[in-house]
């Protein structure tokens, strides 16, 4: 007996944003491109998803009633810039810390960006957000440039900060020696992207801080001054300082997480709550097949990442997800349990700059998002077993 016609298949797509390439949006569209083009009449549904990170503006001013507002703000290197962040239908503003402190806004990374990239303008956005009557602010953390720990969005929102450098819009973090008044962000929630603390191996300086260019000295000295900051922003707090150093996400941003919580934010996992705002646990209801991906997929992924997260959603109902990614890298580990099956979209290896470009993400998902779905159609629509044990092709 059949267990369905092909054109009764349903796939979600929902994929994380390229980062430097495709939107979530995008990156979803050209896999239900290719889904459609390898299963014609299939359902495809694409949603978009976030976690945290670059995209979540985009993907939620997709949802019924929101709109885009922008404001001034500056770049991690104090340059101006104008910011959007979305505004939800009950009035919740949705700022996406990439698009002021976002790394692919300091041009080259090299050794030069940690000790000047600042979260200065994150905290301009966030102060304009905080001046509207909106019942609540959430602010995504990831993609960031920074590993200021939250002292420039700080001064910023009015806090006072006492340094032994000059001031201005640098990386004023191993520089602080006081802080005075903490602004209140009871109001505010923190999507974050990770789960790192803001210390230690897997920690905002160590785990990240090569990422945005610091060599090793450097990290020493981030993290050095990072553990002087936690201290300091526990006593202004009036908190011990283990809830600043060790919650989860605190290392998020360098290091923004643990300024945020210290002022009275709350941390969230990003993932869990977008995908609440955008109904992906509803689209999933019937559905044969999940794809999901992001730029890279690898043993960071399991630290809060969506792709990740729509994995652990997709199985928790029973459907089977592939991950389809720009790069997957192996041994994946314990992340690779998590996910039925993880594919690059590229045939062959293609130097960075051309693995970017959008034209080829684009039709790298539509191919490969294609040969994936043909095959799960395969299994959704093949006979089962008949008394005899034998399973018949498919006719008709």
């Amino acid at each position: 007996m059949r267990r369905r016609q092909a054109d009764a298949v349903k796939v979600v797509a929902a994929l994380d944003s390229f980062k430097g390439s495709l939107t979530s949006r995008e990156a979803g569209e050209a896999a239900a491109a290719g889904v459609r083009a390898a299963v014609p009449g299939a359902e495809v549904v694409v949603v978009g998803v976030a976690d945290g990170g670059e995209g979540l503006v985009d993907a939620l001013l997709v949802v019924e009633g929101g709109r885009e507002v922008v404001v001034d703000a500056v770049d991690p290197f104090g340059r101006p810039l104008h910011a959007g962040h979305a505004v939800l239908a009950d009035g919740t503003i949705v700022i996406e810390a990439a698009r002021t402190v976002g790394l692919d806004l300091v041009g080259p990374v090299d050794t030069t960006v940690p000790l000047r990239a600042s979260s200065y303008g994150l905290g301009l956005q966030l102060a304009a957000a905080l001046a509207s009557d909106a019942p609540r602010v959430l602010v995504g953390l990831g993609g960031s440039a920074t590993t200021d720990g939250g002292t420039g969005l700080l001064s910023a929102l009015g806090a006072r900060l006492e340094t032994t450098g000059p001031a201005g819009h640098g990386n004023l973090l191993p520089s602080v020696v006081g802080v005075g008044t903490l602004p209140d962000l009871s109001r505010v929630e923190v999507l974050t992207d990770v789960t790192s603390p803001l210390l230690g191996p897997t920690g905002a300086a160590r785990l990240f801080g090569p990422q945005k260019g610091a060599d090793p000295d450097q990290v020493v000295l981030l993290e050095t001054a990072m553990a002087g900051w936690a201290q300091l922003l526990a006593a202004a707090a009036g908190r011990p300082v283990a809830e600043v150093v060790h919650a989860p996400g605190s290392g998020a941003a360098g290091g923004l997480g643990a300024a945020l919580v210290a002022c009275g934010a709350r941390l969230v996992p990003g993932f869990a709550r977008v995908a609440a705002l955008v109904g992906l646990a509803d689209v999933l209801v019937g559905a044969d097949l999940v794809l999901t991906g992001e730029g890279s997929f690898d043993a960071q992924s399991a630290l809060g990442k969506g792709p990740v997260g729509v994995a652990d959603l997709a199985r928790a109902h029973g459907v089977p997800v592939v991950v389809l990614a720009g790069r997957v890298e192996h041994p994946l580990g314990a992340v690779g349990d998590r996910v039925d099956a993880a594919f690059g979209i590229h045939p062959v290896p293609l130097p960075f700059a051309e693995a970017l470009d959008p034209a080829n993400a684009r039709a790298g998902l539509r191919h490969t998002a294609g040969e994936v779905a043909r095959f799960a159609a395969r299994l959704a629509t093949h006979d089962e077993p008949q008394a005899d044990g034998v399973v018949r092709p498919l006719t008709g």
